[in-house]
């Protein structure tokens, strides 16, 4: 086992399995997630760029961690379908911004009352106490996994 004690491999596998069970619950093995119609790609997108505001399709690659051809072929589906448009970016003539329409401010909201609802019906299975255990622990794993992978040894 190379130095990892029974204990701390049952802990890490009870993790893994959560976690699955976490995406399969949440619908990440469905075609299209949230009662969209779209690839979970393209939700995060519509939801990145609602919350954060207009970015260039190398900032939303590098935030979502997708190659620059997956983000190209996703942005231009998107803007096909009427949920995404290019302004060019005032600060650098090269550059493109990309922000929602209307109808993608709609899909928005949509996926917004979607991902309420899901995570308010299984908050009410939890006392209020375990509810803030919830949201801490996952606040925590998810600062830990992006520091494991970027290779930081204290969490932000």
């Amino acid at each position: 086992m190379g130095g990892v004690k029974v204990a701390e491999l049952s802990l890490i596998d009870d993790i893994r399995a959560a976690s699955r069970l976490m995406v399969r619950e949440l619908g990440f093995m469905d075609a299209t997630v949230a009662a969209s119609g779209y690839p979970p790609s393209a939700v995060h997108t519509i939801l990145e760029i609602g919350i954060r505001g207009p970015m260039n399709s190398g900032e939303l690659g590098d935030f979502l961690r997708l190659e620059k051809s997956s983000v190209s072929r996703l942005v231009r589906k998107l803007i096909d379908c009427g949920e995404l448009k290019e302004t060019p970016d005032e600060a650098d003539a090269r550059s493109k911004l990309l922000s929602l329409t209307a109808k993608g401010r709609r899909t928005l909201e949509a996926l917004h009352a979607f991902g309420r609802q899901q995570v308010r019906g299984a908050l009410a299975a939890l006392t209020p106490a375990e509810q803030r255990t919830v949201c801490e622990g996952m606040m925590l794993y998810a600062r830990a996994l992006r520091a494991s992978r970027v290779g930081e040894t204290t969490l932000v």
